[in-house]
């Protein structure tokens, strides 16, 4: 028979998955507090990169994903989480609060989503086109409630002036001192354990032929994906109807749902979080999606090419500085 409590093990190896997470530059912005059957998450501003993100609602998002990371861990061990988020008004760092019970049963699909989490990678090279879009899309739609978020799948045409939203955020930092110290410090490869490591990072042709994603700092290594050649990603805009702290929150959980998603598909994704950062460009996504809600993200996804190697995975802290058991 199950046992009733959650023994540390169990927790300690859930929460090592949902810190697989993305967050902006690998930054990890989450605190994890562990007391009997319950989980409780909170923001660690210590962590946020303030030149970047200046409204802080990347932190939540990324905890989102994370929180979302957690219940899918979890499931895939036999445990159901019913979530409290906000559960402390006076502190609007304690992200939620995560009861757990019981399952009556473990089914494949939640073992393979836990298993994606470990397979999920943040790819930045130029991709090749979904295939089966429509029925796939069809497919994630169905995974998550449309009053956690809107997704908006932009249409091939739109590309253009979505480079233009990118390049305008580009340059409207050009001498943001304080914005180029914080991504030259986050990806340097000096932190072992946090940050994206200079490999992870395209190369300035390969940038260019992405052409939505953020500007990082030259890498010294080779282009590794020259046959897929152009960029024909579908890119999806996740948004809400309101920017308060719980729909942002609840938008990460359903940006961890459609990452996961499409690892299950066997496609690769990017997420795109600069053209949000800055009123402008991010008035441009708006306009792309009709203005049918407030952009929190966008998700490039595709597929690369067959038989091409699994990409190194990105650092993440140890579990002890990040996890606390209590009681």
């Amino acid at each position: 028979m199950r046992p009733m409590t959650l023994d540390a093990e169990t927790i300690t190896s859930a929460v090592t998955l949902a810190c697989r997470a993305p967050s902006l530059y690998n930054c990890q912005p989450w605190r994890w507090v562990a007391e009997g059957g319950v989980i409780e998450l909170f923001a660690d501003h210590s962590r946020i990169p303030h030149a970047t993100d200046t409204s802080g609602r990347e932190v939540i998002l990324s905890c989102g994903a994370a929180l979302n990371h957690l219940c899918v861990a979890m499931a895939a061990r036999g445990w159901d989480g019913t979530i409290e988020r906000f559960p402390n008004p006076n502190n609007p760092d304690h992200l939620a609060s995560v009861d757990f019970s019981a399952l009556s049963f473990v089914t494949d699909a939640h073992r393979h989503r836990a298993e994606a989490i470990l397979r999920r990678r943040t790819d930045r090279l130029p991709m090749a086109a979904p295939a089966d879009w429509e029925s796939f899309e069809t497919s994630l739609r169905s995974t998550f409630s449309p009053e956690d978020a809107i997704l908006t799948v932009l249409p091939q045409d739109a590309r253009p002036r979505l480079a233009e939203a990118s390049q305008l955020t580009e340059a409207l930092r050009r001498y943001d001192s304080s914005y180029h110290a914080e991504l030259a410090w986050w990806t340097s490869g000096l932190e072992q354990d946090e940050g994206m490591p200079p490999g992870s990072l395209p190369t300035p042709d390969e940038n260019r032929l992405v052409g939505v994603d953020r500007e990082f700092p030259a890498t010294g290594r080779g282009e590794q994906r020259s046959s897929v050649g152009a960029d024909h990603a579908r890119i999806v805009v996740l948004s809400t109807t309101d920017d308060t702290a719980d729909e942002v929150l609840g938008c990460g959980e359903v940006l961890s749902t459609v990452l996961l998603e499409c690892v299950m598909a066997d496609l690769v994704t990017c997420p795109l979080s600069h053209m949000i950062e800055l009123v402008a460009s991010r008035d441009i996504v708006a306009d792309l999606i009709a203005r049918t809600g407030l952009p929190q993200l966008l998700v490039r996804v595709g597929r690369v090419p067959n038989g091409e190697a699994i990409r190194a995975v990105t650092p993440r802290r140890p579990i002890t500085e990040v996890l606390e058991f209590r009681g």
